[in-house]
C-alpha cells in the first residue's frame, strides 16, 4: 500500500465516523422510536446525500453501523467498570447504575439499539456478550484466588451464570425504558436490580462454602482468603 492509498483510506474513515457522530446526533435530537432519514445525516453531517451512500452500501447497512456505533458508546461506558474495585456491593451498583443512567440520559440511542431491521435480536443483545465476557474473566480469578473446590459441571457454569446475570439486568432496563412510566425511578432500579444480583451470586457462593461480605473490598476478601491459606498451610508443616 503505497502513501497515497494509505492517506485515501483515513480519509475514507475519518468521513464515515463523520457520518455516524451526525447519525447519533440526529437520533438524539429525535423522541425514542422515531423515524429520521438519510438527508438530515447529510445535513448534520454537512454533506451531500450521496456522499453518504459512498460509505454505504444502502440503508439497512447504514442503520446496522448506525446501532454498531452505538453499542461501541455503551460498551465503552460499560467495561471499564467491570473491575475488582470497590466492594462487592459497590462493583455490582456501579455496574448497573453506568448502564440504566445511560438508558436514562440516551433513550432514543437506547431504543434503537433494541432492535435489528431483519428481526432479531438488536446489536445492544448481540452486545451482551462483550461484557459477560469480562465478568466471566473476573469470577473466574475470583473462584481461582479464593480456591473455591468447583466440579467440572459448576466451573462450566460460570460462563452462563454470568450471561445469565448481564441479560437478566439488560432486559429488567429494557423494560423497563419501554414502560409509558418509568417506575420505579432510575436510582431505586438500579439499587433492587443490584440487590438481586447480590442474592443471587450469595446463594452460589453460600452453597460452597464461601463466606462473602458484600461491604469489604474485594482486594481485602482476597488478601484474607490467601492468609487463610497460608496459615493452612503453615500448620500443616
Amino acid at each position: 500500500m503505497d502513501g497515497r492509498q494509505a492517506r485515501w483510506d483515513r480519509h475514507n474513515e475519518q468521513r464515515r465516523q463523520q457520518i455516524l457522530d451526525a447519525a447519533i446526533a440526529v437520533v438524539e435530537a429525535a423522541e425514542p422510536g422515531a423515524e429520521f432519514h438519510v438527508q438530515q445525516i447529510a445535513d448534520e453531517a454537512g454533506l451531500n446525500r450521496t456522499v453518504v451512500y459512498r460509505h454505504f452500501s444502502d440503508r439497512a447497512d447504514l442503520d446496522r453501523a448506525i446501532q454498531a456505533e452505538i453499542l461501541v458508546h455503551v460498551t465503552a461506558l460499560l467495561v471499564p467498570q467491570v473491575s475488582l474495585d470497590g466492594t462487592v456491593n459497590e462493583i455490582i451498583h456501579r455496574i448497573i447504575s453506568t448502564y440504566v443512567d445511560w438508558a436514562v440520559e440516551h433513550p432514543a440511542l437506547h431504543r434503537l439499539a433494541e432492535y435489528d431491521s431483519t428481526g432479531g435480536p438488536g446489536p445492544l443483545q448481540n452486545g451482551i456478550h462483550q461484557i459477560a465476557g469480562v465478568l466471566v474473566e473476573i469470577l473466574e480469578t475470583v473462584v481461582g484466588m479464593l480456591e473455591v473446590d468447583l466440579d467440572d459441571g459448576e466451573r462450566a457454569a460460570i460462563d452462563p451464570l454470568a450471561y445469565a446475570l448481564v441479560g437478566a439486568v439488560f432486559g429488567a432496563v429494557r423494560r423497563w425504558a419501554s414502560r409509558e412510566q418509568r417506575e420505579p425511578s432510575a436510582a431505586q432500579l438500579s439499587d433492587i436490580l443490584s440487590r438481586s444480583v447480590w442474592h443471587l451470586l450469595d446463594g452460589h457462593a453460600s452453597r460452597l462454602g464461601v463466606d462473602l461480605d458484600p461491604d469489604v473490598p474485594i482486594e481485602q476478601l482476597l488478601g484474607l482468603a490467601e492468609a487463610g491459606a497460608g496459615a493452612g498451610e503453615a500448620v500443616a508443616e
